[in-house]
């Protein structure tokens, strides 16, 4: 197929396009470069480079979209702004490049003859707020964000929202409510409805992925904002301590990114899970201070880790994916492990140019917008 992925120089989107080249397909790959993402060295976009179609464009330029997607029979929609924090008071950005870049894309499938008959857009488990809960007395449960004043009183559980005692977490299905507590959240909770119900009404194959915390070589260790190992990494290659924000107990499903292209390449060329969302995950949950150590041990580090009880407004507490639906209708395994997938990323990481340490600059700026506590 020719195959057009946005955001597609990106970490996932490079990964993707190798991938789906050895596979066959041709690729093009529309990409505004973005410096947070990439960098200052703009002008090139790594692996990638000669071997596909190459499109410096915006999701925001109904003018790109219209020269991106001539001759395309597939779509996979990566381009957005990720970081949960940011989101928090850069909420026009994220919503005009996620929601509207989108909508761009739908009105010229829905208005304009075109070849495209399969998309696949990226979305992201943060649509799920904190997820899935079991209450003792309750059953289960779907909480809402956690209380600012119980936080700083260092009290992180998530709580029942009837009765507010300690709920324990559930993995997260896709049939749990969609609750987002962050703008990003709520923006890719848009996004996918957006091309699941155009898709389903114009007769587009279309399929909502909700990626888990994505990792692994070819990351970007520019960005402050999000993926923790590229900002835990960078700290500690630049001889800074790690500050673990809470407890140190809060925890994620880290997917390693070959298994993320699985998914994505089983998604694109499948014709089963049309109309459908899948959870793409590890299916386990790791918490962020065994994140810090085993990057710490890998690294030789001789940094301090310091668990600071501070928090970011926005964040969830735990989460992990249950994923027996895209293993049923896809076939879909991951196969790397936490200890494996971070072996790769340091072997990865160590042969890099130490990067810039923007963390604390990041963290000053949501200090200063009241969402760092």
């Amino acid at each position: 197929m020719n195959i057009l992925i946005t955001g597609g120089a990106g970490f996932i989107g490079s990964h993707l396009s190798l991938a789906l080249l050895r596979g066959g397909h041709q690729v093009t790959v529309l990409d505004n470069l973005s410096p947070q993402i990439h960098g200052d060295s703009s002008s090139t976009f790594g692996a990638i480079e000669g071997k596909v179609r190459f499109l410096r464009g915006d999701v925001r330029s109904r003018e790109d979209w219209q020269v991106a997607l001539k001759r395309q029979e597939a779509v996979v929609h990566l381009a957005a702004e990720t970081g949960t924090g940011q989101s928090m008071y850069e909420v026009e950005r994220y919503v005009d490049v996620n929601v509207r870049g989108t909508s761009l894309m739908l009105d010229l499938l829905a208005n304009t003859q075109h070849t495209v008959r399969k998309l696949v857009v990226a979305s992201s488990r943060a649509i799920y707020g904190e997820g899935k809960y079991e209450c003792l007395e309750h059953g289960v449960v779907y909480p809402l964000a956690r209380d600012a004043g119980d936080m700083q009183r260092r009290d992180f559980a998530v709580k029942c929202p009837a009765c507010c005692r300690d709920a324990r977490l559930l993995p997260t299905d896709e049939s749990s409510t969609i609750h987002p507590s962050s703008v990003y959240g709520i923006s890719k909770q848009v996004q996918e409805q957006l091309i699941l119900t155009v898709g389903r009404s114009i007769g587009i194959a279309s399929v909502a992925l909700r990626y888990q915390n994505v990792y692994g070589p070819g990351q970007s260790l520019q960005n402050p904002y999000t993926g923790i190992l590229s900002i835990f990494s960078t700290r500690l290659r630049n001889g800074n301590d790690i500050m673990v924000f809470e407890d140190g107990k809060e925890s994620r499903d880290f997917v390693f990114i070959d298994d993320v292209v699985e998914a994505t390449r089983l998604a694109i060329e499948q014709p089963a899970g049309a109309f459908e969302s899948f959870n793409v995950g590890s299916g386990v949950r790791t918490d962020v201070d065994t994140v810090a150590r085993t990057l710490h041990r890998m690294l030789g580090s001789t940094s301090k880790i310091e668990v600071t009880g501070n928090f970011r407004i926005g964040d969830i507490r735990d989460n992990y994916a249950d994923i027996r639906k895209i293993r049923e209708v896809l076939g879909f395994e991951p196969r790397v492990s936490f200890e494996q997938g971070v072996g790769r990323f340091v072997e990865w990481v160590s042969s890099q140019q130490v990067p810039t340490d923007s963390f604390e600059s990041s963290i000053a700026e949501m200090k200063q917008k009241g969402l760092y506590k």
